[in-house]
C-alpha cells in the first residue's frame, strides 16, 4: 500500500519525488499525481499507472509565480496581471513554452498549462524538491476525480510511492482548475472552473469567451486536458434529471429501474424519501446549493462503489455557481430523457 505523507513528512515525500517516484499531493480544487516536471521516466509513469492517453496534455504546479520562468518562453502583461490577481488559486494558464522542455510533458504541444495551487502542504512540497511538479488528477484516467486521499488509494493502491494527507477530509472546491488560454485582448476559457468569466474579465477588463469543447476538438491542437476524452464517470450510467424536473418525473424515472442511487441536494433527497419512502434508494448527497461541486465527484464515487447499477444526478440552472458542477456532470452523464 502506499505511503501516507503528514506535514512532518513533506521531505520524504520530496525526496521520493526527486529519486523520480510519483507521490500524490492534495490541491483546494482536486488530488494531483506528482512527478518532476523535468523527468521524462517518472512523467511516462503518470500516463502509465493513470491509463491516460499521451495527447491529453498536463498541468504543471508551481510555488511562485518566479517560477513560470523556468517553464514559459514568455510571460504576457495579462497573464501577469492573472497571476497576480488569481494565485495561488484555481486558475491555469498556458503559456508558451521554453525549448528544451521534455516532450510528454506537453504532449507535443508547443504551449503548457501552469498553476499555483492554493494548499499550503503542496506549495511546500514543491519548494522542497525546488522544481515544478506535474500533477494531473491523481485518479485512472475516465473516472470521477479524486478529493479524498482514499480516493487516490483506492484507484492506485501501491503503484505509486505515497500520497499526502491534508488536514480537512475534502478538498475544499472539488473541481479541477479553470484553464484559460490568452491572446493579446482576449482570454478564452477552455475548462472552466471555480474562477468565473466575470470574474477574469473584472480583473482584467478583457473580453472573456468561453470555448466548448466541440469548438477545441475541431482545431489542430488541443492545449487543455479535460476536453478530447469522457471523464468524470463512474462504471454505471449515469442519468442527468433536468433542473425544472417535477418530483412526479423524478418518481417515474427512479421507478421505471431498479438498484437506483441518487445524488442530489440534501433538499431533493429529503423530499424524494418522502415520497418514496417505501423504494429502496442509494442515496448520496450534494449538501447545498453552495456544495454542489464540492460534493460531486465525492458522491460519484460513492455510488461507483455501491450496490447501484444506475445513478440519477440532479442538475440545475446555468450560472455562475454552477457552470463548472454542470460541464463536469454533461461528461459524466447523459439527460434522463433518453433513459429506455
Amino acid at each position: 500500500m502506499s505511503k501516507l505523507f503528514y506535514r512532518s513528512d513533506i521531505p520524504e515525500a520530496a525526496q521520493l519525488l526527486r529519486a523520480g517516484e510519483l507521490v500524490a499531493f492534495p490541491t483546494e480544487t482536486v488530488f494531483g499525481l506528482g512527478a518532476l516536471a523535468n523527468d521524462d521516466q517518472a512523467i511516462q509513469r503518470v500516463f502509465q499507472v493513470k491509463g491516460r492517453p499521451g495527447d491529453n496534455p498536463l498541468i504543471v504546479h508551481v510555488d511562485s509565480i518566479q517560477r513560470v520562468e523556468q517553464l514559459a518562453s514568455e510571460i504576457s502583461p495579462i497573464a501577469k496581471q492573472l497571476m497576480q490577481t488569481f494565485w495561488p488559486g484555481p486558475l491555469t494558464i498556458i503559456f508558451p513554452v521554453k525549448p528544451g522542455i521534455v516532450s510528454n510533458l506537453v504532449s507535443g504541444l508547443p504551449t503548457v498549462g501552469i498553476r499555483m495551487p492554493d494548499q499550503p502542504l503542496t506549495l511546500e512540497l514543491i519548494r522542497q524538491v525546488d522544481f515544478p511538479l506535474v500533477g494531473p488528477s491523481a485518479n485512472l484516467s475516465g473516472k470521477p476525480s479524486p478529493t479524498q486521499y482514499t480516493h487516490v488509494l483506492d484507484d492506485f493502491g501501491d503503484q505509486i510511492a505515497g500520497v499526502i494527507v491534508p488536514r480537512t477530509p475534502l478538498t475544499s472546491i472539488g473541481v479541477e482548475s479553470t484553464v484559460v488560454a490568452l491572446d493579446t485582448e482576449i482570454i478564452y476559457i477552455l475548462r472552466p472552473g471555480a474562477i468565473t468569466a466575470e470574474m477574469l474579465h473584472q480583473s482584467t477588463g478583457a473580453k472573456v469567451i468561453e470555448k466548448t469543447a466541440k469548438e477545441q476538438l475541431s482545431e489542430e491542437r488541443i492545449a487543455s486536458p479535460g476536453v478530447k476524452y469522457k471523464h468524470y464517470s463512474p462504471k454505471q450510467p449515469v442519468y442527468i434529471i433536468p433542473p425544472d424536473a417535477t418530483l412526479e418525473q423524478w418518481e417515474e424515472w427512479i421507478s421505471s429501474t431498479s438498484h437506483v442511487g441518487v445524488l442530489a441536494t440534501q433538499k431533493t433527497i429529503e423530499a424524494l424519501k418522502l415520497r418514496m419512502a417505501k423504494l429502496s434508494i442509494i442515496y448520496e448527497t450534494l449538501g447545498t446549493m453552495d456544495t454542489v461541486s464540492q460534493y460531486l465527484y465525492r458522491g460519484l464515487r460513492a455510488l461507483d462503489q455501491s450496490d447501484a447499477k444506475i445513478i440519477f444526478v440532479e442538475s440545475f440552472e446555468d450560472d455562475e455557481r454552477t457552470h463548472a458542477y454542470l460541464n463536469r456532470l454533461n461528461r459524466a452523464g447523459q439527460p434522463a430523457e433518453t433513459l429506455k
